[in-house]
């Protein structure tokens, strides 16, 4: 084979150039598009800024109104007192004051659209656990592991095949003690 020569090198970039489509215009590109500045976080970016609010709501809740302490014989937190201190307690803390007055005003406004019970707030969690079926957890009696089936004859829930197994076994009245100790049995009088 030949070397090549100057005139095979200018003639390979003459074809480069010519089939290069850098220099071609584009009119499907919109000549004003910038990237989003939007950022997507990873998980553990996710979690750093998840324990920070809790740990925000947990001070909220630490300085809040319904911890601070009141004279004695006084127990209401509903705002329309203020707590009173004795010759010996320090001077109010301004500062900390100021930074919780939006929550206690939201807590008051919460109060007042809602007087019937108690209202869930993130400083207040006194809302009673839901009863509806689908959020029940069930159980398995014997191994206390989650339980998805249930058998039909002694009615009590099991894990897997091998508990069924165990199940099936029981002795007389056996059944009926497990039963008892979830509160399920069944009482003939």
């Amino acid at each position: 084979m030949a070397p090549s020569t100057p005139a095979g090198d200018d003639s390979h970039q003459q074809l480069l150039d010519r089939l290069d489509i850098s220099t071609l215009p584009r009119p499907f590109r919109n000549p004003h598009w910038k990237p989003s500045q939007r950022r997507n976080k990873n998980v553990k970016q996710l979690l750093a800024e998840t324990s920070r609010k809790e740990a925000s709501v947990i001070a909220t809740q630490n300085n809040s109104g319904a911890t601070t302490p009141f004279a004695v014989g006084t127990t209401t937190t509903d705002g329309t007192q203020t707590p009173m201190g004795g010759a010996s307690s320090r001077p109010p803390n301004i500062a900390q004051a100021a930074q919780n007055l939006s929550t206690l005003v939201l807590e008051k406004n919460t109060r007042a659209m809602f007087p019937t019970g108690p209202a869930a707030t993130y400083t207040n969690i006194e809302s009673a656990p839901s009863l509806h079926p689908a959020h029940q957890k069930h159980y398995c009696d014997i191994t206390g592991l989650s339980a998805p089936y249930t058998d039909p004859k002694t009615r009590l829930r099991y894990h897997d095949k091998e508990v069924f197994g165990v199940i099936r076994t029981l002795g007389q009245g056996v059944a009926e003690s497990y039963l008892e100790a979830r509160g399920a049995h069944v009482v003939l009088k």
